[in-house]
C-alpha cells in the first residue's frame, strides 16, 4: 500500500535516531511504497478535495544519501492507504492548521494516524489533567500569587511553557526561591500566558521515562533520558543520556490504563513521559526513541508501528 508520511524535511532527518525514518524503512521492508510531504505542501480549493504535493521515495540503506526520489506529483490525499502525522513540534499555528486540511482529507475517505482532531484535543503538557490519578502536583495558570502560593507548600518545584519542546523553558526553582518572580514573569509574560507548574520529582536523578503505547499496548521497554552534568532535565534535546530498561510495575499499570482510552480516540501512537511513578506529559504530535530502544534491547518497535498502522487500515473501511 501507499503511505503518505507528512513530516519534517527529509534532508533534517538524522536517519540514525529519527522515529519517522524508522517507519519509512520498516513499512518499505513489507513492500509498502514511502510518500512523503510535509504540512505546507497541503491544500484544498472549494469543488476538489485535500490535496498534497508530494515525494514518492526510495530508501537507499545509505547513511549519507538515504533516499532517493523516484517522482513528484500532486495526488489527493484520499487516495493513499494511510497518512501518517510525524510533524514534530511546535504544535503551532500552522499545524494546527494542517491538522484541519486532514481532517477535510478524512471527511472525503483519507485513512490518518494520529487522528488529526485527537492531536488538536491532546495538548502535550494539559493532557495530564483528565489521569490526576497518576500526576504529581500540578497547577496550571497565569497567575503569580497562584505560584507563589504552590511555591510555597511544595518549596521545590518546576515551571514551564505550555509550548515546550525538548526541555525547552524549563527553570526549577528550590526552597529559597532564588528568582522566582523573574522566572514567573519570563514564563508567563507578566500574566498573559498560561503556564504549568509542578513539584519537583527527586526521582528524576533515574530518568524522565518515555513509556511508547502503540494501539493501545505498551511498548514493553521505555527509554530513561537520564539528566546529565548540572542540569535538571532529561530530554536528549538538552542533552540527556538515553537507556533503555524494561517498563516497571507502576510505568505499565499508567501506559495499560491510558492506553485504550487513547487509542479508541484515534491515537495509534503516544508516548507518555513519566518520572518515577508519576505521569508527566502525553505525547501525540511525534513521539521518539524507537530506534533507541531497538539499539539498546533488540526490540523492533517500528515492526510493533507498522503492525498496528496495518490493522488500523483494515479497520477502517473506505
Amino acid at each position: 500500500m501507499d503511505i503518505l508520511f507528512v513530516a519534517d524535511p527529509l534532508p533534517s532527518f538524522k536517519i540514525y535516531k529519527d522515529t519517522t525514518f524508522a517507519m519509512m524503512r520498516e513499512a518499505q521492508r513489507r513492500g509498502h511504497r514511502v510518500v512523503a510531504c510535509e504540512p505546507q505542501h497541503l491544500g484544498w480549493v472549494r469543488g476538489g478535495v485535500v490535496q498534497a504535493a508530494v515525494r514518492r521515495i526510495t530508501l537507499t540503506g545509505d547513511a549519507k544519501d538515504w533516499f532517493t526520489e523516484t517522482a513528484s506529483e500532486t495526488v489527493a490525499v484520499k487516495d493513499f492507504a494511510a497518512v501518517v502525522m510525524r510533524k514534530d513540534p511546535p504544535f503551532d499555528s500552522e499545524f494546527f492548521y494542517a491538522t484541519h486540511l486532514l481532517e477535510q482529507a478524512e471527511r472525503e475517505g483519507a485513512r490518518v494516524f494520529n487522528k488529526p482532531r485527537a492531536l488538536r484535543d491532546h495538548p502535550e503538557k494539559l493532557a495530564i489533567l483528565e489521569f490526576p490519578q497518576f500526576i504529581g502536583p500540578t497547577l496550571v495558570t497565569r497567575d503569580a500569587e497562584a505560584v507563589r502560593r504552590f511555591h510555597a507548600e511544595h518549596r521545590d518545584i518546576i515551571l514551564k511553557p505550555l509550548d515546550g519542546m525538548g526541555g525547552m523553558g524549563i527553570f526549577r526553582v528550590k526552597d529559597d526561591g532564588l528568582n522566582l518572580g523573574s522566572i514567573i514573569e519570563t514564563l508567563n509574560k507578566d500574566g498573559a500566558q498560561t503556564i504549568m507548574v509542578q513539584k519537583f520529582l527527586p526521582a528524576i536523578v533515574d530518568g524522565d521515562k518515555r513509556v511508547l503505547v502503540i494501539g493501545g499496548k505498551p511498548v514493553p521497554y521505555c527509554l530513561a533520558r537520564i539528566p546529565q552534568g548540572g542540569e535538571v532535565r532529561g530530554n536528549l534535546a538538552a542533552g540527556g543520556k538515553g537507556v533503555a530498561q524494561p517498563l516497571s510495575a507502576s510505568d505499565r499499570a499508567v501506559a495499560e490504563a491510558l492506553g485504550p482510552v487513547l487509542a479508541a480516540r484515534g491515537l495509534l501512537l503516544v508516548g507518555l513521559d513519566v518520572i518515577g511513578d508519576s505521569l508527566t506529559e502525553i505525547n501525540v504530535t511525534s513521539p521518539t526513541c524507537f530506534q533507541e530502544i531497538f539499539d539498546q534491547t533488540g526490540f523492533d518497535v517500528a515492526a510493533m508501528f507498522v503492525d498496528a498502522l496495518e490493522a488500523g487500515v483494515r479497520a477502517v473501511p473506505r
